[in-house]
């Protein structure tokens, strides 16, 4: 009996399609990485994974998940702390998450040891870098983290009719500045541009001890996404297949 159930489960979860997980940078796509799990990677670019997006309207998909790093809004929330949105903020629009997969991925997140909350995630088009922009963020959207991806993933999942979720782990907290350099450190691809952030570094070396906090804070953001990636493909694809 028990071998008839696990092999009629293994049957519904091939027919689920791939969960689109969209991230800003490849180290996120690598924690996310997993059997039906298809990353997009946008490079923290907007304009690019506009493109990317609109280039996947004839690809099948079961869900769409923004995951990945984002900035801290709330000062309650510090480096490593997992945000599992509860609503997307874009512009002046403001629209919910699916509660159910949402709170799988609460209790997941929870589960693997990390520090979770709900909350309101606005999407920018460009970073916010100084506390006084997060805070401008926040009062104006009641969004408790920023991220530049997550608004776009709802918009597409909203228009093909697809269950949305999104979990980030905050970074830069609200009252961290990030350095100028921060804008270029990202290849096109995702990748780290270790040439532009140490010309960016000749050319301002007074930046460098915020590069250093800021990469300590990202360090805590990835334990985090290390433990809470390897959820999203079973966790979400078995809820699917019960849909």
């Amino acid at each position: 009996m028990a071998r008839a159930v696990g092999r009629r489960r293994n049957a519904d979860l091939s027919a689920v399609a791939p969960i689109l997980v969209v991230v800003g940078m490849k180290r996120e796509a690598a924690c996310a990485a997993n059997e039906g799990v298809t990353t997009l990677c946008s490079g923290a670019n907007v304009a690019r994974l506009r493109q990317q997006l609109d280039e996947l309207s004839g690809t099948d998909f079961s869900a769409v998940v923004s995951f990945g790093l984002a900035g801290g809004l709330d000062y309650a929330l510090r480096p490593g702390h997992v945000v599992v949105a509860d609503a997307i903020v874009a512009g002046d629009a403001r629209r919910d998450t699916h509660s159910r997969l949402s709170s799988a991925l609460m209790k997941g997140a929870a589960a693997a040891g990390c520090k979770v909350t709900p909350g309101a995630i606005i999407g920018v088009d460009e970073p916010a870098m100084h506390p006084a922009a997060k805070a401008a963020l926040r009062e104006g959207a009641q969004a408790v983290a920023v991220d530049m991806e997550s608004h776009l993933a709802e918009d597409f999942a909203r228009r093909r009719n697809l269950p949305f979720v999104a979990l980030r782990a905050i970074s830069d907290p609200a009252a961290r500045a990030l350095p100028p350099l921060v804008a270029k450190a990202l290849t096109p691809e995702g990748d780290i541009h270790t040439l532009g952030v140490a010309r960016e570094l000749l050319r301002g070396p007074h930046q460098l001890g915020g590069l250093i906090r800021a990469g300590l804070d990202s360090r805590a953001a990835f334990v985090s996404l290390s433990r809470c990636g390897p959820l999203l493909g079973p966790l979400l694809r078995l809820m699917l297949a019960d849909f």
